[in-house]
Parts: C-alpha cells; sequence; structure tokens
C-alpha cells in the first residue's frame, strides 16, 4: 500500500490573521509551521503502516505553496514520512478551494496513492472540504470526520471507518484507493525525535511545477478560482465598557439593575 498525506504550510496559531486589502489574500508574512491538524493525518498513516495488516511500502507527503512551504515538509517527513513532494509555482497563486483541489490531484494523479489521508480542516482557510474537491477530480471515494480506521485485508483492501455526524456516529466500509479526512479525536500525534528532525532534510524531496504534470494554466490561481473576493475591512471597534465603582453597595446594585432593566434584559 502506498499512502499520500496531505499537508499545508500555515501562518503559527498565535500570529493574528489579517487579509492583505491589496491582494484580498490572507496575509502569509509572519512566522508559519505545518498545519497542526494534518499531524494527526501523518500520525494516521504511521498507525497503518505499524498495525502490520497490510503492508505500507512507503509514505509520501504532498503539498502545494511557495518556496517557504517545504519546512511543513520536513516537519510532515520528521514525523515519519518517507520522502515529500512539493508543487510550487507562481501560476498557483490566488487559488481558491477549487482550484487548489484540482492542482493537489494533478500531483496526487502522479503519485497513484492507494489512499490519501489529510486533516480535516487548515489552521487558516478551515473550509474542510479540499478532501471532497481532490476526492472528485481523483474519482475516488471519500470520507470526511474520521476518527477509527480499521484496515481489512480479506480480498480487496478496506477501511472501516468511523466518523463524526451531526446526530452521532456513522460506520462506513469502505474500498480503497480512497480520500480521508481525519478528525484531530482519532490519534494524538507522537513527538519527533531529534534524530528524525536532523535527518528530514536529507529525505527525498521532489519539486515539480504545473507544467510538469500537467496542470492547466486556466485551471489554477485567480483565473481558474471561482470565489471572487468583495471586499475587506477591520470589524468596527466595540465602545468601552462601563466601570461602576462600588462606593456604596446599594447604590452599584441599583444602577446594575437599572442597566440591564434598560436592555431588557430583566
Amino acid at each position: 500500500m502506498k499512502i499520500c498525506v496531505l499537508v499545508k504550510e500555515v501562518p503559527d496559531a498565535a500570529v493574528e490573521k489579517r487579509i492583505d486589502p491589496a491582494t484580498g489574500r490572507l496575509d502569509r508574512s509572519g512566522e508559519r509551521n505545518l498545519n497542526p491538524y494534518d499531524t494527526h493525518a501523518i500520525e494516521a498513516a504511521m498507525q497503518i503502516r505499524e498495525g502490520g495488516t497490510v503492508e505500507v511500502e512507503e509514505i509520501v507527503a504532498v503539498t502545494m505553496g511557495p518556496e517557504s512551504a517545504v519546512r511543513a515538509l520536513h516537519k510532515a517527513v520528521s514525523l515519519g514520512a518517507d520522502r515529500s513532494v512539493q508543487l510550487t509555482d507562481d501560476a498557483l497563486a490566488g487559488s481558491d478551494v477549487a482550484a487548489t483541489g484540482y492542482a493537489l490531484a494533478k500531483t496526487l494523479e502522479s503519485e497513484s496513492p492507494d489512499l490519501v489521508l489529510l486533516g480535516q480542516q487548515s489552521d487558516d482557510g478551515e473550509c474542510y472540504t479540499i478532501g471532497a474537491v481532490v476526492a472528485d477530480h481523483l474519482k475516488m471515494p471519500s470520507l470526511t470526520q474520521v476518527i477509527k480506521m480499521d484496515v481489512g485485508n480479506d480480498g480487496p483492501p478496506t477501511l472501516r471507518c468511523e466518523r463524526q455526524a451531526e446526530y452521532g456516529y456513522d460506520t462506513v466500509q469502505i474500498e480503497l484507493p480512497a480520500v480521508i479526512s481525519v478528525g484531530d479525536a482519532i490519534n494524538e500525534p507522537r513527538y519527533p525525535s531529534l534524530k528524525a528532525i536532523m535527518g528530514a532534510r536529507k529525505k527525498p524531496l521532489e519539486a515539480v511545477a504545473t507544467g510538469d504534470i500537467g496542470i492547466e494554466a486556466g485551471m489554477v490561481g485567480e483565473e481558474g478560482s471561482r470565489v471572487q473576493c468583495g471586499d475587506f475591512h477591520d470589524p468596527e471597534a466595540k465602545p468601552a465598557g462601563r466601570i461602576i465603582e462600588d462606593e456604596d453597595t446599594n447604590e452599584t446594585v441599583e444602577q446594575i439593575v437599572a442597566w440591564l432593566e434598560e436592555r431588557k434584559l430583566i
């Protein structure tokens, strides 16, 4: 079995998210890290390998992003991936989820994976839908919010998955190849060892451009995106709150009650 794990470089959680008004895109100039939700997908791939039910020949981390995204791939490799592939090209700038899903699917086609794993969402866009878009282009079945996977090897390879739903849990058996978006409740990602961190840069990393894998120029970037961004502005500042000093308890209570009654809260 060959497993591809989709990963993404995202702004660090401590960085305040803002939209660049000049481009209408997320400002990514600050500190960036591997999307934390994708670490659960890497761990899921490692657990399938270590489970021994099926032989996993290799785990490949795949990303689309600028040159700096190589750091996310190094982190993915330190967590267990055997090698990585980076789709990077100026023509991809401004791609929405539809264009990104198409580009990632074209990248995965060249890898011919038996299983594609990814986190349930990215820590920046949080659209939850990239797995479904990729699966549609690859003509593979797809499941989202998966919190448990058991591999079956009786006949064609299958996965028995438990997924979170609005009303409880679904148990679904799915034949491979497939695209699975895992929830963060599926596992507790391991910490990379110092040896793995130091050796990550030595693992094979293949950089590909749109022309290398047959991506149509009109299907990516701003031209290939279906979402058009409008005007962005900061939310209106909230008025300062009122502070009531507790000099006279009875008077303070009366002021609070009057304030609540004025707003029909009592």
